[in-house]
């Protein structure tokens, strides 16, 4: 059973998704609150910095916007291609000009939001990609025919000039694929007509993205979710202290080994103990046990904490390269129930674990 817990009073709201009294995801709002990733503005071209091929947009907010050049030109697949930037940023966007565009990842303290003019526009079935002809599928589709049927459903209901992101939900879909292309299509129209009209030189908010519960609703259409809104769920399930729980640095595997999980500006560092495990007489065993736990444990607080960015993860040397390579299989397996996009680099030179991980929301840090 899945549900969605809420929790408000006067200070804060707290948002829980919840899988059999398990805690899975956690949001916490307060006033200071202001999440605006996914909201498309018209935004005004300020400052062009020559020397990062970037430039200051102003979408109406208290910080200046940034964006980049390659967030300007137009969006190509990578899994495919290259960018390749020949071009200076001085002849692509000019000071004054009006620009269209959306928050990738909000502001904090020290600087704006980042902004990029290539749109997503989520829905129940597929992301809408307006002003390409990319058309990707998700990763957790894996037969080659129903990923062939997909691409060309969706291909053939696109309108020109329209790409999509395919997602897991679209599974054995055919005529509610077709409806929700529309619906979204018919949205990003209307997003269109308001852009246009009327014409003033001052940034403008044309589109506010879902809230987390509504995003929340639209990633799990496939699951049968219940929202509760009673005060007595939180004690019901004993929310508060797998809050706090999960809000500790270290945590503790059933085997008796642990894991430490400490965040800077840069990247997420994960690191792999033993702990009081001392397991069986063979060492490697041993040692693949704690990393195969810890695997498990790993990928549920990325999604539970919500941890965005780079991460790189320190197992307990592993001397066997098939070892190696089932805990990164393991990974990837367990990373298929977050909802949010993953890409695990695999193993570095230095035996480093390297994978990136996306918000599923924007928080001030």
């Amino acid at each position: 059973m899945t549900e969605i817990v809420i929790q408000k009073n006067e200070e804060k709201k707290q948002i829980a998704l919840v899988e059999n009294g398990k805690l899975i995801e956690y949001y916490e709002e307060d006033k200071k609150t202001d999440r605006r990733e996914g909201n498309i503005y018209i935004g005004i071209v300020k400052d062009i910095i020559k020397g990062m091929e970037s430039a200051f947009v102003d979408i109406g907010t208290e910080k200046n916007s940034f964006i980049h050049l390659k967030d300007i030109l137009p969006k190509i697949d990578e899994t495919k291609e290259k960018q390749v930037e020949k071009v200076n940023i001085s002849d692509v966007v000019k000071p004054n000009q009006r620009i269209l565009v959306q928050i990738k990842k909000d502001s904090n303290e020290k600087k704006g939001a980042r902004v990029s003019t290539h749109i997503n526009l989520p829905s129940k079935y597929i992301v809408l990609m307006p002003n390409t002809n990319i058309i990707t599928i998700s990763q957790k589709i894996e037969d080659k025919e129903e990923q062939k049927r997909l691409i060309e459903l969706v291909k053939s209901n696109l309108e020109e000039g329209n790409g999509a992101i395919i997602r897991t939900s679209a599974k054995g879909k055919k005529e509610e694929i077709i409806k929700d292309i529309k619906k979204v299509e018919d949205k990003w129209n209307q997003i269109l007509q308001t852009s246009v009209e009327p014409k003033q030189n001052k940034a403008k908010l044309l589109y506010q993205s879902e809230d987390i519960v509504e995003k929340m609703v639209i990633d799990l259409v496939d699951k049968n979710i219940d929202i509760i809104e009673e005060k007595e769920a939180f004690h019901r399930y004993d929310l508060e202290r797998q809050i706090e729980k999960a809000q500790n640095r270290k945590v503790w595997l059933r085997c008796g080994g642990f894991i430490t999980i400490d965040k800077t500006e840069a990247l997420t560092a994960i690191d792999v103990n033993t702990g009081k495990y001392t397991g069986s007489k063979d060492l490697e065993q041993t040692i693949f046990k704690v990393n195969q736990e810890a695997t498990i444990e790993i990928a549920k607080q990325l999604r539970l904490r919500d941890i965005g960015g780079i991460i790189i993860i320190d197992y307990i040397d592993m001397k066997s390269p098939e070892d190696r390579k089932k805990i990164e299989i393991l990974l990837k397996e367990e990373l298929k129930k977050d909802r949010t996009k993953t890409q695990v680099e695999g193993f570095t030179r230095l035996d480093l674990m390297e994978l990136t991980r996306k918000h599923i929301c924007s928080h001030k840090e």
